[in-house]
């Protein structure tokens, strides 16, 4: 019945729709999904065209896995309102849709944009894009982009995007933060064991690559660092979240980074903090020192608005969308929160100099001399599955010494486990 309407939509929806040509995309499959046979899938293209709509009639749809008592969804609103505000949008204009879960309610809430006008619909989690790649077979006049998803490339369907930021780098940032308070702390002789915990949303690359990078943020500092990673299994959890950091402070770390959603992690440090523990915080997403005044360092985040803007606008006009959009900090895309009280002296000074190195491309957030994997310096990583097997299968991502991330595809691909991180419970 859905497709019935959806088709229907698409001879009423024709001239206030985008209409999309030119692009090929990558899926990696789910249960609900049907994937294009390998011998019809087309070579991605970098960008896709798209006809210019009526600006008043012209609408945007975003479905967000949470709400605004997320960081993460609250950053994603916060950029599509930038882009608003940037494009002259009015408010009638924006749809959002809160809560969507990364199953079928994903599809139904697109079809329903679909059915309320929006010329291109936006989601923020990995798990909403084979439900995005779901409607967006149906509904060819649509366009839609899936934020943190890989599904963009090799589809051979011409009204779908991926993009994401380049999160590692701004979790390279807040790393060296965390490893000034840490060479701070060592060398006051207040703490003997560089010892640091993260909690982790999932096992998922994107994870990995973020919490790598802080780590390797850290031990550009204190290079003798070692960190274990705790997960919860749950992108939004603050009570799980909180255990999670009550855990790994419980075995001696001294600072607890984080890549989930909740200020959960924050607080309870905070806790600890006020119990008499020597213990500090690296958030995400949002300013964390409303929670963790004297524990919060800073927090890693996403200008999601240097995204949503230039996409929406060539919507809009009908100029060619790349198909996977990536930017760090050379783009302002991301950045980490103001420093909190307790940063150590020259804090900001270090950082200053690691960002105008990632912005001139002298400084590369994984070189693959600065870590090894089981003892070797890695030298080759194969990161894109094209074939639906969950196994990479193309896409060298080594070349002179460095992993690029990001840059194969939109979304983190960084899966690697490098020496001196231990994942605690990583099946769950």
């Amino acid at each position: 019945m859905k497709k019935l309407i959806a088709l229907l939509l698409c001879l009423t929806l024709v001239f206030g729709l985008v209409a999309c040509t030119t692009q090929t995309p990558a899926n990696e499959p789910s249960d609900t999904q049907t994937t294009e046979p390998a011998d019809t899938q087309k070579e991605p293209a970098d960008t896709q065209t798209t006809e210019p709509a009526d600006a008043k009639a012209f609408k945007v749809g975003v479905i967000l896995v949470h709400d605004q008592n997320s960081g993460y969804d609250m950053a994603h609103i916060e950029g599509v309102k930038a882009a608003q505000a940037a494009l002259g949008l009015s408010d009638d204009q924006i749809v959002y849709k809160y809560n969507i879960p990364e199953d079928e309610k994903c599809y139904d809430t697109a079809i329903d944009l679909v059915e309320q006008g929006c010329s291109i619909i936006f989601s923020d989690s990995f798990g909403h894009a084979s439900y995005m790649m779901q409607a967006a077979r149906e509904v060819p006049e649509v366009f839609f982009v899936a934020c943190t998803g890989d599904t963009a490339a090799l589809q051979g369907l011409d009204n779908v995007a991926n993009m994401f930021p380049y999160t590692f780098q701004s979790r390279y940032v807040s790393g060296v933060v965390a490893g000034m308070k840490l060479k701070e702390l060592m060398d006051a002789g207040t703490v003997t064991d560089p010892y640091v915990g993260y909690v982790g949303a999932y096992p998922y690359a994107e994870v990995v690559s973020g919490y790598t990078a802080f780590f390797l943020g850290i031990r550009s500092i204190v290079p003798d660092a070692h960190m274990d990673v705790q997960y919860t299994n749950s992108w939004y959890d603050p009570t799980a979240e909180a255990e999670a950091a009550n855990a790994l402070m419980s075995k001696g770390c001294v600072i607890i980074g984080q890549h989930a959603d909740s200020t959960g992690a924050p607080s309870a440090v905070q806790a600890a903090q006020d119990a008499g523990k020597v213990v500090y915080s690296v958030g995400y997403n949002i300013d964390m020192i409303s929670v963790a005044p004297t524990a919060a360092l800073t927090s890693s985040q996403n200008n999601w608005g240097a995204l949503y803007t230039p996409v929406i606008e060539k919507a809009m006009k009908g100029e060619a969308i790349p198909v996977d959009l990536a930017l760090g900090y050379a783009d302002d895309a991301v950045m980490i929160s103001k420093l909190g009280e307790s940063c150590a002296a020259g804090t900001q000074e270090a950082i200053d100099a690691v960002i105008a190195a990632l912005k001139d491309g002298s400084l590369e957030v994984f070189d693959c001399s600065t870590f090894t994997v089981n003892g070797e310096h890695p030298t080759t990583f194969t990161a894109l599955d094209t074939d639906g097997d969950f196994e990479p299968d193309t896409g060298e991502a080594i070349t002179d010494g460095i992993f690029h991330e990001s840059t194969l595809r939109s979304a983190p691909y960084f899966a690697m486990r490098i020496d001196g991180i231990t994942e605690l419970n990583a099946n769950g």
